[in-house]
């Protein structure tokens, strides 16, 4: 029986494991700069991976209150996978070059679509190429449309509103993924306000990597994540950021250390500060 990648996968193992069956991604992307990503895939991608787009392809249209990064629509994004060779058995590998930053955002949706075999490749680009495994210019042939069922998970997620109603309430415990200076609301370039949802505590998903651009050890992430949530059910846990792309990696964090069932808020600190009717903190936590 072939392997099953859920979270992570290393590159020996996509190096020894991959099929023509699968499907590579990649997701490489540039906030201040949308157009580098399918540059960098022109100049060098892993072999047979295709590539997608963050804005074009992981999100939604923005409306000015839905956040920088609103969901795509599910059939819509199904679709796209499905012309692209995924079927509802391909193995999806997402990597980027960013330690997994936006890697994490298609393996998010992939499994609110009801896609479980997804994995991101850990440590990225770098670490294939720092593993002697080549990059490639050629852009593979699109292969064959497949069958890709929706089975939406709608309990993966939470909107404004379910956050607003549980600010205060044990039920919830929600994990802000930005930078500690943003969190507080200093330096904000991204988004009109600064700050944070209140009650929120700050979790930099870069807290989740090595020196070298890999996950850490799992035993290390699961005791860092058993201590922020404090021995609590990781199904009170929503996770949020800026944009709802670097909460991803804080989920998939999570999922690998077995602490499953977290949520994620979506629209994230950019669409609840578009409402001036919602609350906001500064500071530290």
């Amino acid at each position: 029986m072939l392997p099953l990648f859920t979270t992570l996968i290393t590159p020996q193992e996509l190096a020894e494991s991959a099929t023509p069956a699968w499907r590579i991604f990649d997701c490489r992307f540039d906030l201040r700069n949308p157009a580098f990503g399918q540059q960098a895939y022109a100049d060098g991608h892993l072999p047979n991976a295709l590539f997608l787009d963050l804005e074009e392809d992981l999100s939604g249209p923005c409306t000015g209150r839905n956040g920088r990064h609103p969901l795509p629509d599910p059939q819509l994004l199904a679709n796209k996978l499905a012309a692209r060779g995924v079927s509802d058995a391909t193995q999806v590998v997402a990597y980027d070059d960013v330690g997994g930053m936006f890697a994490a955002r298609l393996w998010w949706l992939l499994r609110w679509l009801g896609h479980d075999r997804v994995a991101v490749l850990n440590g990225g680009l770098q670490a294939w190429t720092g593993a002697s495994h080549p990059l490639s210019t050629t852009i593979p042939t699109v292969p064959t449309a497949q069958a890709f069922t929706v089975r939406l998970q709608h309990t993966m997620k939470v909107d404004a509103d379910y956050v607003l109603n549980h600010l205060h309430s044990p039920d919830m415990q929600l994990i802000d993924a930005r930078a500690p200076d943003r969190f507080r609301g200093e330096n904000e370039t991204l988004d009109p306000v600064g700050g944070h949802i209140p009650g929120a505590i700050n979790r930099f998903f870069k807290d989740n990597l090595a020196a070298d651009g890999s996950f850490k050890q799992l035993s290390e992430l699961q005791e860092e994540f058993g201590a922020l949530i404090k021995g609590g059910d990781a199904h009170n846990v929503v996770l949020q950021c800026g944009s709802g792309v670097t909460a991803c990696h804080n989920l998939l964090a999570m999922e690998a250390v077995g602490l499953d069932g977290a949520r994620l808020y979506a629209g994230s600190w950019s669409e609840w500060c578009s409402d001036p009717a919602r609350p906001v903190a500064s500071g530290p936590a």
